[in-house]
């Protein structure tokens, strides 16, 4: 089974992205990731890195702090 915070991060991504009506592709565009790596994160699959967590805040137009807010590990 996953990690939770994996889990509960890739949740917070895919609600985010919801708010914003963007597709995984689109999210994906905005920040330079491929479209499968987006759902990836979303399902948990993947222990994203730093670097990467910064360009879907970017793309989002979120701080980092924003998109880690509730999440408890």
């Amino acid at each position: 089974m996953a990690n939770i915070i994996l889990v509960q991060f890739g949740k917070k991504i895919r609600e985010e992205r919801h708010k914003q009506n963007l597709s995984q592709e689109q999210l994906a565009e905005k920040a330079g990731l491929h479209r499968t790596y987006i759902g990836m994160i979303e399902r948990a699959e993947k222990n994203i890195t730093l670097e990467n967590i910064h360009k879907i805040c970017k793309a989002l137009g979120l701080q980092l702090s924003e998109l880690f807010r509730g999440l408890n590990g």
